[in-house]
């Protein structure tokens, strides 16, 4: 599929400026209401754990929808579907802006990964589309950067917000931006062509309840007491019968949703399952450190912002390294240094304790941007190097799919081992608190119930509690840690790329 004219470089920057934007405001909401959840929970009247349902409903709702935007844009045109996506992206960020209660804010998020799902894959394809065979590598390290820049800027610039403004205008600030955007692509893009092609909608259904289903367990789960819950075991169904129904009708339709020969390139299935896992650790990491920074070390909110921003800029070095030495270095030596400095830099935040330097926390904030940088552009390299190229576009969803499958599980699980570490650590380090640890004696006891002395055992309770809470941090940092390592041995699999290809 091609764009119908040729574009004035005036024209081009206009709109490549205007997909860029749509795709860095895209990533950047998994990540920048995350330093405003504190803020948020007591306008929303919600629980810590409800809090995650805020992050992974968005999550959730793009990576279903991320399925259908292969066969959406060559039914409808490339151009008609991404203004659609953009105003309604817009309007339902005003719409979380304005919300007032959690079952608000949860719908309203729907709606944005809904209608945000395509705005990722469809700017690389519109990149690709409006850019010569041989500017395809730099249309592809502007394309990385707002994939990967998004989601790491956005604690920065959340903090900055709700700091100096309100939590709310981390929604707001979508509305210039999505504003702009429209306007352009209106007047500059030109469509693109269309084609018939048939729709699975068995499949797509099949696959829309498997991945739903996935994402109530993990939320739902350590709420209900996993499955001694009859909800529970009733997703767990769920999730046996959408898997059978859609093997079973894969296998007998002429039209799969998904086309079974992409699973056959041993590169891509690969670079997936390095997907899956580097949208769990991204994501995941970033949920967890701005309730860590303001909660247990009593961080602003805006200074939380401002020490995780070095994220990014290790990010941004790593690109800039990768664009200039990529074509001279083997892009498997490069994923497998990428995962060993994250692995390195989730060590390092495992020695974290109730007051942490703020020069450690950029230090390993940049070594895991710049980590986790040389790992995803040299993926995007290896995962289509092999595939034929009648199945890129289709790969490209299901690759866009995989990364936000990752981080909203990584979301869910990192929110769920805390909640259960937090209890578990609380009542180990609360057993030794007795009268007789704290130097009182059996004729001492019917003080402990004067005024004075409860606040004192109040206090207590609560260094516990934040006591608690750290372990509980520290590990799930040392669980996505060992999560790299053990994913380190899978380098062996991947192929070198033919040598025309470049990172």
């Amino acid at each position: 599929m091609t764009v119908a004219v040729e574009l004035s470089p005036r024209v081009k920057s206009a709109v490549t400026a205007a997909v860029m934007i749509a795709a860095i405001m895209q990533m950047l909401d998994t990540t920048i209401a995350n330093v405003a959840l504190p803020h948020m929970q007591g306008s929303l009247s919600a629980t810590q754990d409800q809090l995650a349902w805020i992050l992974t409903s968005y999550i959730v709702a793009a990576a279903i929808m991320t399925l259908p935007v292969g066969w959406l844009s060559g039914r409808y045109g490339r151009k008609n579907v991404f203004v659609v996506s953009i105003a309604g992206f817009t309007l339902a960020s005003l719409l979380c802006g304005v919300a007032n209660s959690l079952n608000e804010m949860i719908l309203f998020r729907i709606l944005q990964g809904l209608f945000g799902a395509s705005m990722v894959p469809l700017s690389q394809a519109i990149l690709l589309d409006i850019n010569p065979k041989e500017s395809h590598s730099k249309a592809m390290s502007l394309w990385a950067v707002s994939v990967m820049i998004g989601p790491i800027l956005g604690p920065t610039l959340g903090g900055f917000l709700t700091e100096y403004y309100s939590w709310r205008w981390v929604f707001y600030i979508n509305l210039p931006l999505g504003i702009a955007a429209l306007f352009i692509l209106l007047t500059l893009m030109p469509d693109s062509d269309r084609e018939e092609r048939a729709f699975d909608k068995l499949g797509f259904v099949a696959l829309a309840i498997f991945i739903a289903s996935i994402q109530l367990i993990l939320d739902r789960g350590h709420q209900l007491d996993w499955f001694d819950s009859l909800e529970i075991q009733l997703y767990c169904g769920l999730v046996a019968a959408a898997m059978w129904v859609y093997i079973t009708h894969t296998k007998t339709t002429k039209h799969p949703f998904l086309t079974p020969a992409i699973f056959q390139d041993r590169n891509f299935v690969t670079s997936l399952i390095f997907m899956f896992f580097i949208g769990l650790i991204l994501l995941a990491t970033m949920a967890l450190l701005p309730p860590y920074m303001q909660n247990i070390m009593g961080y602003p909110v805006f200074d939380v912002g401002t020490v995780l921003a070095p994220r990014g800029f290790g990010t941004m070095v790593s690109m800039f390294v990768l664009g200039r030495l990529g074509n001279r270095l083997d892009p498997r030596g490069l994923v497998l240094f990428g995962l060993l400095a994250t692995a390195y830099s989730l060590w390092q935040m495992c020695s974290f304790n109730t007051f942490v330097p703020a020069q450690l926390i950029v230090t390993t904030g940049i070594m895991q941007g710049f980590g986790l940088g040389c790992v995803f552009m040299p993926l995007s390299t290896l995962a289509y190097s092999t595939l034929e190229s009648r199945y890129r576009a289709e790969a490209a969803g299901l690759f866009s799919l995989i990364r936000n499958l990752g981080s909203s599980i990584g979301v869910s699980i990192a929110f769920s081992l805390f909640a259960r570490n937090i209890q578990t650590q609380h009542s180990y380090l609360g057993e030794n608190i007795t009268p007789y640890s704290m130097g009182l004696g059996m004729q001492q006891l019917p003080q402990v119930f004067h005024n004075e002395t409860l606040s004192a055992l109040m206090l207590v309770d609560a260094e516990i509690n934040r006591q608690a809470a750290t372990i509980a941090y520290i590990n799930d940092f040392k669980i996505m840690m060992w999560v790299v390592i053990c994913i380190l041995p899978m380098v062996v699999l991947l192929r070198k790329p033919p040598p025309h290809l470049s990172v």
